[in-house]
């Protein structure tokens, strides 16, 4: 029977212009590099990063209308120094809040530039 293997990309929206702070953020704050885009979509404003060795990705596409969507919606990285990414992100000033604590993944909350929820989450046990 088929089966998913794993989540290979998510794909997030910025406004039109926003291709520096999707730079700033993913690239810079949370030290994703940065991939080249494939070439049929050299003509799509869309800033393509690298999660991890593991081909994992995140897509930052230009949404011309770009609207709110679910206040909760949101894409989850697991991080592996989850107070090392606060610190960072605080020192470049974006705000982190704590949801509610789930056992054994520990986690926080930060909105990128254009306003998408981002979890950061480290993994340490089967979460209780």
């Amino acid at each position: 029977m088929p089966s998913v293997k794993r989540l290979q990309h998510t794909s997030v929206p910025m406004p039109p212009g926003g291709d520096d702070q999707a730079r700033a953020f993913y690239g810079e704050a949370l030290g994703m590099p940065e991939i080249p885009k494939p070439t049929g979509l050299k003509h799509l404003t869309v800033v393509w990063f690298a999660a991890n060795d593991a081909g994992d990705e995140v897509h930052v596409f230009q949404e011309q209308n770009m609207g709110p969507n679910s206040a909760e919606q949101h894409l989850c990285l697991e991080v592996d120094d989850l107070e090392g990414f606060r610190n960072r992100l605080h020192e470049r000033g974006y705000e982190t809040r704590n949801p509610e604590v789930i056992g054994n993944r520990p986690r926080l909350f930060v909105r990128d530039p254009f306003g998408n929820l981002v979890e950061l989450v480290e993994i340490l046990g089967q979460y209780t």
